[in-house]
């Protein structure tokens, strides 16, 4: 089980846990309070706090059906009650058999639980009974109640709604003749009315009061409808929702924004009436956008960008940290995205770009540190003390905490305030693409920022209880870091297909990453695929088909081992055609994991047995020697697409498939196909491959020979089967300082510097304290180590070299075979396991190519059987290329050796 997620978001909702208790403080308001200016979902209930519901164990599956795991004894009677203890209520009758045969396979978790029948004659009161205060009770035979508990819903709301709505259309929907249609899915509430006011009036202009506008319920659906007028477009609007909230045992009237909304006023406090398709909405251009040639996933080479990240230290950007700054062709920027494009990078991967919840969207409300950064030494707490002093109110954040998820967010936008944040993403779009990148949006359908009657919860203050998922005892779980959402419910799965489909047809985004992509059912997963594949260029604009999909496929928390359903997880995602992060031939390449107590233990990469740190976490030179071995192992998986089935001699000289190879208890490979596992040395989670190296590489290591592993680690990725993925800056020696978890440390630590001059973010202060503490004895250290700071020569090689390998990939057919036989063909490790195996070297044959990769510190001569006369030679792309050491690397043909200069990929081709 790998919980490299589940870290990670830890810290992520401590800070959200921080905020939401702020945005709380104030709460419950009065009757009729405005929401506060960062409680953007809509007003505060006017509920006084009351006692919590009995805990919800009793589920019901279906309109006929109560899971409960309790015995039944003879002589009680269990009843459902949904209008108090002395009004109506459903008759419960035991089922024998418990759960049925299908009951239990759709629901594993329940497989153990009694079951209850609702009596035949009271079903036709179901809907009515979803509706109210929910509660199962077992009683004696004189009426005395012996258990009772809460209840929950989502199957049974699927049962009577879900299949039924699968196909209504949510939101706003314009007819031909400019009339909007709203429409939003709340079966379990009393009444729904529109609230819509003029969008100035939101903005704190003076306005008329809202008006108000019945809605009508589709009895069959849930979904609740009004048909405007054209007038209403531009309009601001949110629901009044009338429903029981289970949290506050009591009716409620939430005034809520739109989940389906595609436009949002400044702080998302209310949803804008916008026809997507609004020509004032397109750049110049827009409907006959010309892309790059799409890339197959197997050829996918990504670069992870976050959009303030790129361009707020970019002194030759006009809009540092906006959208806009992508359509700047001149900005230094752009003018890297370029290069790297021209090399052979292909995607440009942003983090979460749809509404976030944590950022104040007017740059008049953003907080900034109030101290000179830049004053203190680099091995100082005061850099990491005066972020953190305004990180809950700043500009920053990852994003990985989504309010609404099909609207851009506000805070790039040059007016967060109205739909003209549709346009500037569609630039943007529009400006990478020009650039000769394709884009993939980050998409976080997980989780949402805040569950219940939290002035940031939306879905729930819709329908309390149906879109997340829920524990045991009816509470929300929160494994993924917040309220987790539950995809394999109907309606969320709706919406996440929807909102996908969304971003693909009206931005024209080109591939998705799916964050904790394992807590999603597979069949979500693939009904995204099939959806994404109906999409035309003559029908939508879009050619869906080619639309790529990749995620984390983590297997943890409460749907671990397919514990409620089939995952999207690394195993189960095999022959899909969606690929997920491949952690195994990472964690081989950089050494130990990323939570390691010691951030000292090295890998192949690293300088594991080659080159030994004073780390006392190391082991023997014996275990350290195994241990390399055995990473190399995972590394040869890792450059096959880490494909299960393809067998090859291990570092032991024993026969295997990848499948066989250990990686902490799991299979090392567990694809069908080489484009289903994205190859990676670093992302925006964990330390930066810089950062990494800082700690593991010996102390005394070189600005150069830095640099050099650096691009060595990068290699074992771009020079893989299936797709790549760096983070953006690591080409350039990114740092953050020593920062493992920056999504919440501000400009300050995050910032790319694509001026060599202005450094690589090292030596920026200690990393911030709230996660990275524990390390402060390592890192002070470091930071005021003159190697461990780069200069535009170390840079700008690094850059290159990297550059040049991506041309060799680009370029070679052998790096881009589209199947396990193929591979299984063309592919082989020539040396591992027999005599002229050499720890710390790796050799890959591809086709007519062969690469060496020499991570000891000293040049290498390496016999390859089977190599002695044919004729190699360096690559002519290395051979003509930026890397002046690479260039010496040699092949005697008569002994079939290859020499190459230590701390060296060097790429050979058969002439």
């Amino acid at each position: 089980m790998n919980h490299r997620a589940t870290a990670v978001r830890g810290a992520l909702a401590t800070a959200l846990a921080g905020a939401l208790l702020a945005s709380l403080a104030s709460a419950p308001a009065p009757a009729g309070t405005p929401a506060p200016a960062n409680a953007p979902a809509g007003t505060v209930p006017s509920e006084t706090a009351a006692a919590p519901e009995p805990e919800a164990a009793a589920q019901w599956i279906d309109r006929r059906t109560v899971a409960w795991d309790v015995p039944a004894p003879s002589g009680t009677r269990t009843r459902l009650d949904y209008g108090g203890p002395d009004g109506p209520h459903l008759r419960l009758t035991p089922a024998p058999g418990g759960l049925t045969d299908a009951q239990r396979a759709r629901y594993p978790h329940l497989k153990d639980h009694a079951a209850f029948t609702v009596h035949p004659g009271d079903l036709a009161r179901v809907p009515a009974a979803v509706r109210g205060r929910l509660v199962v009770t077992q009683r004696a035979a004189d009426g005395a109640v012996r258990k009772s508990t809460g209840v929950q819903v989502p199957g049974v709301l699927d049962d009577l709604y879900g299949t039924r709505a699968a196909d209504a259309a949510l939101g706003p929907v314009f007819a031909p003749d400019g009339r909007p249609t709203l429409a939003v899915w709340a079966p379990t509430a009393h009444r729904v009315a529109l609230e819509l006011e003029d969008a100035d009036a939101d903005a704190g202009k003076a306005g008329a009061a809202p008006e108000t506008v019945r809605m009508r319920r589709d009895d069959a659906t849930g979904v609740w409808r009004v048909r405007g007028e054209r007038a209403w477009r531009g309009k601001a609007y949110r629901f009044r929702v009338e429903v029981w909230a289970p949290s506050l045992r009591r009716m409620v009237t939430n005034r809520v924004t739109d989940p389906y909304a595609t436009a949002l006023t400044v702080d998302s406090r209310r949803g804008l009436v916008t026809d997507l398709s609004d020509s004032r909405l397109a750049p110049r251009g827009w409907d006959r956008l010309r892309k790059p040639a799409a890339t197959p996933l197997r050829d996918a080479r990504i670069q992870e960008l976050h959009v303030r990240d790129f361009s707020v230290a970019d002194a030759t950007s006009h809009h540092p940290g906006r959208y806009a700054a992508f359509t700047e062709r001149g900005s230094d920027g752009m003018r890297k995205l370029r290069e790297l494009a021209r090399a052979g990078t292909s995607y440009v991967h942003l983090l979460p770009t749809f509404d976030i919840a944590s950022i104040p969207e007017r740059a008049r409300d953003q907080a900034r540190p109030g101290c000179d950064l830049g004053a203190s030494p680099a091995d100082s707490a005061a850099q990491q003390e005066c972020v953190g002093a305004v990180r809950d109110q700043d500009a920053y954040n990852w994003g990985y905490d989504p309010l609404h998820y099909t609207v851009p967010e506000g805070s790039y936008a040059s007016d967060p305030d109205g739909p003209g944040r549709t346009r500037e993403y569609r630039e943007m779009v529009r400006g990478l693409n020009g650039a000769g990148l394709r884009v993939v949006q980050d998409v976080v359908y997980n989780h949402t920022v805040a569950a219940g009657q939290d002035p940031r919860s939306v879905l729930d203050r819709i329908v309390p209880g149906y879109y997340h998922r829920l524990l045991e005892d009816g509470s929300v779980a929160t494994s993924t870091c917040c309220a987790n959402t539950a995809p394999e419910h109907a309606m969320m799965g709706k919406l996440v297909v929807d909102s996908v489909v969304t971003w693909a047809r009206e931005y024209k985004i080109d591939g998705f990453r799916f964050d904790l992509m394992g807590h999603h059912p597979k069949a979500n997963i693939q009904a995204v695929r099939a959806a994404l594949d109906r999409l035309t260029p003559e029908r939508d604009g879009v050619d869906g088909k080619r639309v790529v999909l990749y995620g984390e496929g983590w297997d943890f928390g409460e749907v671990a081992g397919d514990a409620r359903f089939p995952q999207a997880t690394q195993a189960n995602m095999a022959g899909t055609g969606v690929a997920t992060f491949s952690d195994r031939a990472r964690d081989a390449v950089r050494g130990g994991g990323p939570f390691d107590e010691d951030p000292r233990v090295q890998g192949f990469a690293s300088g594991l047995w080659t080159d030994p740190n004073s780390s006392a976490a190391k082991g023997s030179r014996a275990e350290q020697r195994a241990r390399l071995l055995h990473y190399q192992d995972l590394i040869a998986v890792g450059l096959t697409g880490s494909l299960a089935d393809f067998t090859f001699t291990d570092s032991g000289g024993r026969r295997v498939r990848g499948a066989d190879v250990d990686y902490n208890g799991a299979p090392a490979g567990y694809t069908a196909a080489p484009e289903e596992a994205v190859a990676y040395a670093d992302a925006h989670d964990n330390e930066t491959l810089y950062d990494a190296l800082a700690y593991k590489l010996p102390v005394g290591t070189s600005a150069a020979d830095r640099a050099r592993m650096q691009v060595l680690a990068l290699g074992t990725a771009v020079l893989s089967q299936g797709p790549a993925l760096s983070q953006a800056g690591s080409e350039r020696l990114r740092s953050k300082s020593l920062d493992r978890n920056s999504f919440d440390s501000g400009d300050w630590f995050n910032a790319l510097h694509w001026d060599c001059r202005s450094g690589n973010g090292f030596g920026r202060g200690l990393p911030p304290a709230w996660d990275n503490e524990d390390k402060w004895p390592y890192a002070r250290p470091l930071l005021t180590t003159p190697a461990l700071t780069p200069s535009c020569t170390e840079i700008d090689g690094a850059s290159a070299a990297y550059r040049d390998l991506l041309r060799i990939r680009a370029t070679e057919d052998a790096f881009s075979l589209d199947s396990a036989a193929e591979v299984q063909r063309k592919v082989s490790f020539p040396v591992s396991g027999g005599p002229a195996q050499t720890p710390g070297v790796v050799v890959l044959r591809a086709g007519d190519l062969l690469v060496v990769f020499n991570a000891t510190p000293d040049r290498h001569t390496q016999r390859v059987p089977g190599t002695a006369g044919t004729p190699y030679a360096l690559h002519p792309v290395q051979a003509g290329g930026a890397d002046r050491t690479v260039k010496s690397a040699s092949y005697d043909v008569g002994a079939g050796e290859f020499a190459v200069p230590g701390r060296t990929v060097a790429v050979f081709r058969a002439r």
